[in-house]
């Protein structure tokens, strides 16, 4: 592993694949490690995506993303499906490990290691996990077949998930902390008519309850501050997301939650020959298309980065 190569990419998804796509395109012969189990990214684990441009009639998040990444591999770009563990960013050649043990030096690095589903914060809810307690309905929901479950939450996310749950459960309730949605009109009127969803507002959950398997929820009415008590059999948690930046502090900037800085318009970060996108950096947008121009144009800042070096 001695070669230096021009780029490596972390990270896959809309921004990964499509940096790739274009790195790949620019004759840059990019490395990307794919991740070991967020391989596609989140939109691995969505149904059907009606918002992506130039398909009418939708297209099935697994699809989208097999298609970015044959579109890549038939540039050029070389895939690999494993984690990078350990950066080293700063210095004209940075140095990067992966879960395999082995060492890559690279010019120049993009990355794209997009969000993980936030959690809850409650003891009980990790202990549960995957015994009740999910954060992926299309991953899971199959598992509650004439079941009652709750889906906590307010945003596009929450919804989408509660709707696609009306296909299993018997009833699904919105647990929302305040009295209205942040979820788009169209998710929130689409919700508002499933005669499946009913919604608990102003209420928070405060403990998963249940022994072997989740049996309930423990919640508290945020506005007297009244507690109660209920019965479900799953908890979907769809609350948004934290960026995966657990590997660059000390060495890139970020902000007080934890995403990466770039300069002005552009992607580059405070470590020379470094670039960042998707939604490591977006916490406003989050959306595929944005994540995807994103990526565009971190391989064009890198490729004019490399074309100058």
């Amino acid at each position: 592993m001695s070669e230096i190569h021009n780029l490596v990419i972390v990270g896959s998804g809309p921004a990964g694949y499509t940096a790739a796509i274009y790195a790949a395109r620019a004759q840059l012969s990019p490395i990307v490690y794919e991740g070991s189990v967020t391989a596609g990214g989140a939109l691995m684990n969505t149904t059907e995506v009606e918002n992506f441009p130039g398909f009418p009639d939708g297209v099935m998040g697994p699809d989208l993303m097999d298609n970015l990444r044959k579109q890549a591999e038939k540039f050029g770009a070389k895939l690999i499906t494993d984690d990078i563990v350990e950066m080293k960013l700063d210095g004209e050649v940075k140095t990067l490990i992966d879960g395999s043990g082995n060492t890559l030096k690279a010019k120049a690095v993009i990355l794209a290691t997009g969000s993980a589903y936030k959690e809850i914060g409650l003891e009980n809810e990790k202990r549960l996990s995957g015994r009740g307690v999910s954060w992926c309905a299309t991953c899971d929901g199959f598992f509650f077949r004439e079941k009652e479950v709750a889906v906590v939450g307010g945003g596009d996310s929450a919804i989408e998930e509660a709707n696609f749950l009306t296909r299993f459960a018997t009833k699904v309730t919105l647990i929302h902390r305040r009295d209205t949605l942040r979820a788009s009109k169209i998710m929130a009127d689409r919700a508002m008519a499933n005669p499946k969803i009913e919604f608990l507002w102003n209420t928070e959950v405060i403990d998963v309850l249940g022994d072997a398997n989740m049996s309930g929820l423990a919640l508290k009415n945020t506005v007297d501050g009244t507690l109660s008590q209920r019965n479900f059999d799953g908890l979907f948690v769809a609350i948004g997301h934290v960026p995966r930046s657990e590997l660059l502090g000390g060495q890139i900037d970020l902000d007080s939650e934890g995403y990466v800085k770039v300069e002005g318009r552009s992607t580059r970060t405070n470590q020379v020959g470094v670039f960042a996108c998707g939604d490591l950096v977006d916490h406003t947008y989050r959306q595929a298309i944005t994540a995807a121009g994103s990526g565009c144009q971190a391989a064009l800042d890198a490729e004019r980065f490399l074309a100058g070096h």
